[in-house]
């Protein structure tokens, strides 16, 4: 059983906010990362060779799937190259004012991370493109035909965009990164390890086979991860001695409705419904959406990329099908069209 790694017989803070707690969960620096080491070796080298001539580290795109540690990474950058960071999310500019209200804020080599970049609006995008080509913004002063343009000198900065839809963005905008990464799902090995770690900040004492029965049920995801570790955490506390074993997760998170493969029961509402009332499709994405009343927005971008990516679901010109593993997974005999066609 692993107590408490990292912080050794450190005793919980009683006056420790929730808050404090969930930022002690993100790694600070590349080396406490774990997983995605293409992008990370990558990174340490681009932030080393910037630290050494004193520059700033040029632009950086991160793009994939919430949850994979985005923002982390983006912590991080700043933490390594021991400089300012500042936040922000693209729906939250809406005006060039708010961008120059930052950019003119900032100092030099400051990390600047905006998230979800791609919902950025078209004309604050366009501010962006000389503040990080030439390092210059231009402000508009006054209206009518009696406004001039009066372009500001900004300090060396780094802005850091995070995105988890990396088609959205503009041609301009995605060529103006001269760094950029994509993350991948995580595997089980790792996503154990970052159970463990977290389980330490947690103070959560953790058997390795109950981390690696939370990672297996994590579709990948270290957000998903801790959140369910947290849940498997409070289950151990009422219905154990506080130790999270393999029992007790399997346990906790079949309360939770969470299965082997980590669906969730809206992800098996939608293979029943799919499977069943559909005859495994195609169905349409909002007669779907109507079928287990959901958004589809959620579906599509929430629970639809997993169901593809474990071959749970097909999408054809026609709908959406279920597969012949999907069937099986619920315990249902695909109907014989489908099993031909695979």
């Amino acid at each position: 059983m692993i107590r408490t790694p990292g912080v050794g017989e450190r005793l919980p803070d009683p006056e420790e906010r929730p808050e404090d707690q969930e930022a002690r969960l993100r790694p600070r620096r590349l080396d406490e990362f774990v997983g995605q080491e293409a992008v990370k070796s990558q990174l340490a080298l681009s932030i080393r060779a910037a630290a050494e001539r004193g520059d700033a580290l040029d632009h950086v795109l991160l793009a994939g799937p919430p949850g994979l540690g985005k923002t982390s990474l983006a912590r991080i950058v700043a933490e390594e190259l021991e400089v300012p960071f500042k936040a922000t999310a693209g729906p939250a500019l809406e005006r060039k004012g708010d961008i120059a209200s930052y950019l003119t804020d900032l100092e030099p080599r400051s990390v600047f991370f905006v998230d979800e970049i791609h919902r950025l609006p078209r004309a604050v995008e366009e501010t962006f493109y000389p503040a990080m080509e030439d390092g210059q913004l231009p402000v508009t002063l006054g209206v009518g035909p009696g406004a001039r343009v009066v372009t500001l000198d900004l300090p060396p900065f780094t802005l850091i965009g995070a995105t988890t839809r990396a088609g959205l963005l503009t041609t301009p905008l995605r060529d103006r990164f001269g760094i950029q990464h994509r993350l991948d799902h995580y595997g089980v090995a790792d996503l154990a390890a970052i159970v463990v770690r977290s389980a330490g900040v947690l103070h959560a004492p953790i058997h390795l086979d109950g981390a690696r029965a939370i990672a297996e049920r994590s579709r990948g995801t270290p957000r998903v991860a801790n959140r369910l570790l947290k849940r498997v955490r409070d289950y151990a506390q009422v219905h154990g001695d506080g130790a999270i074993d393999a029992a007790t997760a399997a346990a906790a998170l079949e309360l939770l409705e969470v299965d082997q493969m980590g669906l969730d029961r809206l992800d098996r509402e939608i293979l029943t419904t799919v499977c069943e009332r559909f005859g495994g499709g195609p169905v349409g994405l909002s007669t779907l959406a109507v079928a287990v009343q959901e958004e589809q927005d959620t579906i599509e971008d929430v629970y639809e990329p997993y169901l593809l990516q474990r071959g749970f679901l097909l999408r054809t010109p026609r709908g959406r099908c279920a597969t012949p593993h999907a069937f099986r997974h619920l315990g249902l005999e695909p109907p014989a069209e489908t099993a031909a066609l695979f």
